[in-house]
């Protein structure tokens, strides 16, 4: 009959550290990711308030120039060319106001880009040092085994 194995054993030694594990990469790449969060949502934030501010001014233009064309006229004509001016007005207005949410949509795309080169430079940079730490301990561990078993077999 097969005996199965008891994890429970296994899993408390891991969990009390018995498999000892060198958290200092983790908790760089936790630090490394939380300071690029919040640059990140500082560029989101700061995009969402000037797209607020365009909107804003955008709504009270309008309803100033609403405002002005709602006025009783004294001839029909007056009435059409009111609208007109309106109309005009308020394709003029898009036009500016759109392109003021291009360049807000162009400073986040490059602050973004900024942001993510440095991130992943970084990342880079700590990738390695991790690597280098831990091929230094993997080159520590073997030769201290081939010392070992070479003064086993003296």
């Amino acid at each position: 009959m097969t005996n199965t194995k008891d994890f429970s054993e296994m899993m408390k030694n891991m969990m009390s550290g018995g498999f000892p594990v060198d958290m200092t990469a983790m908790e760089e790449a936790f630090k490394t990711s939380a300071a690029l969060n919040e640059k990140l949502s500082s560029v989101a934030l700061e995009a969402a308030s000037k797209s607020a501010e365009i909107s804003n001014k955008w709504a009270k233009d309008t309803l100033s120039k609403l405002n002005q064309m709602s006025r009783a006229k004294a001839e029909p004509a007056d009435y059409t060319k009111s609208f007109s001016d309106f109309a005009s007005a308020t394709a003029e207005a898009a036009a500016e106001n759109m392109a003021a949410f291009a360049e807000v949509a162009k400073k986040v795309q490059m602050d973004t880009v900024e942001l993510l080169m440095a991130a992943g430079k970084d990342i880079t940079e700590d990738a390695s040092a991790a690597m280098k730490k831990a091929t230094d301990g993997v080159t520590a561990a073997a030769k201290k085994a081939t010392d070992t078993a070479a003064k086993a077999t003296k």
